[in-house]
């Protein structure tokens, strides 16, 4: 079985300036690979919250037809979280349920998560889908989406 390919984006000014490691990207990864049980190859970057910087990413990763798209940080209400609107000026087709289902399950532990802008959605073929910065909130987050994100990913590749 030839391994879902996954692009995943860390959006920080500081983790790419190297003022702090990148927490949330790892995360990103060994819970996904966690939950999915089947051969995956990872590409990653790590970009300023720049929205022009961010869609330029997204786009190349589109470009490369591949699938699954997670990006993590920059959606939350500071002048600076920009991820959001990246991402929206490169969907097609908008899938909120994603979204609402990641600040629903976390409002319980945390109730600031409401407070997360992130979105997800369809570009083309591939599945994008904005999680926090923080490593634990991706913890809660992800697991819950896997079954909707393994559905979606077949739709795409018919």
């Amino acid at each position: 079985m030839s391994p879902l390919i996954i692009a995943r984006l860390t959006v920080s000014d500081r983790a790419h300036q190297g003022v702090y490691p990148d927490k949330g990207g790892p995360e990103l990864e060994r819970v996904f690979s966690e939950e999915w049980n089947l051969p995956l190859q990872w590409h990653s970057l790590t970009v300023p919250d720049e929205t022009a910087t961010i869609t330029s990413a997204l786009r190349n990763w589109i470009d490369q037809k591949i699938p699954l798209i997670l990006t993590t940080g920059g959606t939350g209400p500071t002048p600076r979280d920009v991820t959001p609107e990246a991402t929206l000026a490169i969907l097609e087709k908008q899938l909120p349920g994603l979204s609402e289902a990641q600040r629903m399950g976390s409002f319980s532990i945390a109730p600031t998560a409401i407070l997360s802008r992130a979105v997800a959605g369809i570009a083309k073929k591939s599945l994008i889908i904005n999680f926090p910065g923080n490593p634990k909130a991706i913890s809660e987050c992800l697991p819950p989406l896997i079954p909707a994100i393994r559905e979606c990913l077949k739709h795409l590749s018919e």
